[in-house]
C-alpha cells in the first residue's frame, strides 16, 4: 500500500463514518430518552434513499401509502382515547396531524411531478414523506410499552425492523436504486483527489450535527430531550411529557436516518434491507459510546468506518467481520469497569 492508496482508503473511510456518526447519535438519543435499542434506525435509512429514487425514476413511492396508513392507525387509536377519557378537544389536533397532514403530501406528490422538481425540492418532500413516521412508529409501537422492560423493548424493536423490511420489499421490490451525484466536481490536493460527493457527505453530516447541537443547547424542547435523557422521573416531576420527549427523539431519528439515506443515494446502491448492516455499523459506534456519550459514539463511527476501508483493502471478505469484531473489546473493557446497576436505578 502507497500513500496514496492510504489517502483513498482514508477519504471512504471518512465519507462512511460520517454517516455512522449521525446514525450513532440517533440510537445515543433514543435510547437515552426512551430505553429503546432502535434498530429499525436502517429502515430510515433506505426509505430515504428509495423515495428519493423513485421521485428521480417519476415513480410514487411506497412511503407514501405508509404514511397515510400510519396516519390513519395512529388517527383511530389517539380519538378513540381522547373519546373515552373526555378529551374531545384535541381530535382537531389528531384529524390534523395523521390525517390532513398525510393528504396534503399524496397532493403535493400527485400534483407537482416531484422528478420535475430541483434536488432541493426533492429531499425536502422525501423528508417530509419520511420523517413523520418517527413519531408514528414510537405512537403505535412504543409508547403503549414505555414503562416496559429494556428486553422487552428490545423485542418490540426486532419485531417493528421485521415489519418494515417487509414493507420495503413490497413498496420497493428487490432491485437496487442509486441516485445522481449532487456534484461531479473534484478537487486535487497534492497526490489526492476530493470529489464533490465526498465533501456534500461530510459537509452535510457535519451542519447537521452542529444544528443538533444548537438545538441541544440553546432550544426548551432540547433542552426537555436532555432533561428526559438524564432523569426520567424527575424530568416528568418538572412537568416535562415524557410522551413528547419519546415522540421527538423518534422524530430526529428519522429526521437523521432519511438525511443520511438521502447522502448516500448516490454513492452506493440501495436495496430495500440495505438499511440494516448500515445501522449496524452505527451500532458499533454507539456501543463504543456506551450508549450514552455523543462525542465518543461519534469518534467510534468514524474508527468504524475508516476500519471498514482499510480491511476492504486487506482482507476484503471479512471486512465486516472485523468491523463487527471492534464491539468484543468494547463490550469487555465496559465489563470490567463499569460497576452492575440495576434498571430500576
Amino acid at each position: 500500500m502507497d500513500l496514496q492508496i492510504a489517502l483513498l482508503l482514508g477519504q471512504d473511510g471518512i465519507t462512511n463514518g460520517a454517516i455512522y456518526a449521525l446514525l450513532s447519535l440517533a440510537l445515543v438519543l433514543v435510547f437515552a430518552v426512551t430505553r429503546v435499542i432502535f434498530i429499525p434506525q436502517g429502515e430510515f435509512v433506505a426509505f430515504g434513499a428509495l423515495t428519493l429514487a423513485s421521485f428521480q425514476a417519476g415513480k410514487t413511492p411506497g412511503t407514501l401509502w405508509l404514511l397515510i396508513g400510519a396516519g390513519v392507525l395512529v388517527a383511530l387509536v389517539d380519538i378513540s382515547l381522547a373519546l373515552r377519557s373526555g378529551m374531545a378537544r384535541k381530535i382537531p389536533r389528531i384529524v390534523g396531524w395523521n390525517l390532513v397532514y398525510p393528504a396534503a403530501a399524496a397532493a403535493v406528490v400527485f400534483l407537482l411531478k416531484p422528478n420535475e422538481l430541483p434536488l432541493l425540492a426533492q429531499v425536502v418532500l422525501v423528508l417530509a414523506l419520511v420523517v413523520p413516521l418517527g413519531p408514528m412508529l414510537y405512537r403505535l409501537a412504543f409508547q403503549p410499552l414505555a414503562e416496559a422492560s429494556v428486553l422487552v423493548l428490545l423485542i418490540v424493536s426486532v419485531a417493528v425492523h421485521l415489519a418494515l423490511v417487509g414493507l420495503g420489499l413490497l413498496f420497493f421490490g428487490a432491485e437496487g436504486s442509486r441516485t445522481p451525484a449532487f456534484s461531479d466536481a473534484s478537487f486535487d490536493w497534492g497526490v489526492m483527489t476530493v470529489t464533490g460527493q465526498t465533501l456534500w457527505v461530510v459537509g452535510a453530516s457535519l451542519l447537521l450535527i452542529v444544528v443538533l447541537a444548537v438545538f441541544f443547547e440553546r432550544t426548551i424542547y432540547g433542552k426537555a430531550l436532555r432533561a428526559t435523557a438524564m432523569n426520567r422521573t424527575g424530568a416528568r416531576l418538572m412537568g416535562i411529557s415524557t410522551v413528547m420527549a419519546g415522540k421527538l427523539s423518534f422524530l430526529l431519528a428519522a429526521l437523521i436516518g432519511a438525511f443520511s439515506g438521502v447522502l448516500i443515494a448516490p454513492i452506493t446502491t440501495v436495496y430495500y434491507d440495505t438499511g440494516f448492516l448500515i445501522g449496524l455499523k452505527g451500532f458499533v459506534g454507539a456501543i463504543v459510546g456506551g450508549l450514552a456519550s455523543y462525542p465518543i459514539a461519534a469518534a467510534g463511527a468514524i474508527l468504524v468506518g475508516l476500519l471498514e476501508s482499510f480491511s476492504s483493502f486487506w482482507a476484503s471478505a471479512f471486512k465486516e467481520v472485523i468491523v463487527f469484531t471492534l464491539i468484543i473489546p468494547v463490550l469487555v473493557w465496559r465489563s470490567l469497569t463499569t460497576h452492575h446497576v440495576e434498571e430500576d436505578e
